[in-house]
């Protein structure tokens, strides 16, 4: 049986750019939209604060559980980023003007309020997945993967990715963890901050930097100090299709493998499907289920099943909603 915490609420949706940005808060919505006509058709039953329990299509034994936004403690920012950034975020929420970045991520009124939403959602997920109140956990609008400690970047306001491996540390006493992201975009934000970690295990697929921001996650970069070796970026390049990416897929299964990790954490990026408006890649619609099968049984197999998806990008509606569904989709699996 497998118990996966869905997260959703409107709360989430607050974390959108307006004026057709790409990442607009409608992305929430095209997700629950399919997933509930597909994957959330069977209720069990619900609890008094909201939440509730479904059972996962194609298994008798799996169940959903559909878990509200929570904002993060501001104290927690502070455990990847710099509280100077922190402030200047706040600032630059109040006024709702100019930039964040050097133009990709605009400010407008409550955006750190949006921001803590994520990452807050993201901190509930793990600590769901942490305490064994559930199995696995997905924040669709999670996986804000450019974020620097000091620094917005490519749409992201906050890395959650970097709190909730920080609070695995500090909180659950984890060690070794990986991180898997498929977006068609580097990780930047998670790979530098943590390039001389050695417990923090790096694979990343992404279209090669040199046709796509942010210009990094060459393969030669694999990890700094005694952290070398612990990294494993896989450009690609434009108009690689399915094939191209799961015989790579097949070298990230057995790096996290060999890396016997205590958790994994998968940032789910959709943008790397034929069609999206951002990217080069040519992926077919299976890719999302595969790869979160794959790390699905290795979770099983090496930390009691411990993994959190994080949605990351995706620009065109329907790839993201149907890549997120196959996410949660392949949790739910026995």
């Amino acid at each position: 049986m497998c118990n996966v915490a869905v997260m959703y609420g409107m709360e989430l949706a607050r974390y959108g750019f307006a004026d057709a940005h790409p990442f607009g808060s409608d992305r929430l919505d095209a997700f629950w939209s399919r997933f509930t006509a597909t994957l959330l058709n069977h209720s069990i039953d619900g609890s008094n604060d909201g939440n509730h329990e479904r059972r996962g299509e194609g298994s008798n034994s799996s169940t959903i559980t559909i878990e509200r936004p929570v904002m993060v403690d501001e104290n927690l920012l502070l455990e990847f980023h710099t509280r100077e950034y922190v402030e200047f975020v706040k600032r630059a929420s109040q006024f709702g003007m100019g930039y964040l970045d050097y133009g990709d991520t605009p400010a407008y009124k409550g955006v750190f309020e949006a921001a803590c939403y994520v990452v807050g959602t993201t901190v509930r997920a793990l600590d769901m997945v942490l305490s064994g109140r559930v199995d696995h956990a997905f924040n669709p609008i999670g996986g804000l993967h450019h974020a620097r400690r000091g620094s917005a970047g490519g749409f992201c306001v906050f890395n959650d990715i970097g709190v909730a491996i920080m609070l695995a540390r500090k909180v659950y006493g984890l060690r070794r963890i990986a991180y898997v992201d498929i977006d068609a975009h580097h990780g930047d934000g998670v790979y530098y901050e943590f390039e001389d970690d050695p417990l923090l295990f790096i694979a990343d697929i992404h279209e090669d930097g040199r046709y796509l921001y942010p210009g990094t996650g060459f393969e030669y970069e694999d990890g700094r100090g005694t952290a070398k070796g612990t990294k494993m970026n896989i450009p690609l390049k434009p108009y690689s299709t399915s094939k191209e990416f799961i015989d790579a897929f097949s070298r990230v299964e057995r790096f996290v493998e060999e890396a016997r990790p205590e958790l994994i954490i998968m940032q789910c990026g959709a943008d790397g499907i034929a069609g999206d408006p951002l990217t080069h890649l040519r992926y077919g619609r299976e890719v999302h289920y595969h790869a979160t099968r794959a790390l699905h049984r290795i979770a099983h197999e090496h930390c009691h099943g411990r993994i959190i998806a994080l949605g990351g990008g995706g620009y065109n509606r329907s790839n993201l909603a149907h890549a997120w569904v196959e996410v949660v989709r392949a949790l739910l699996a026995g």
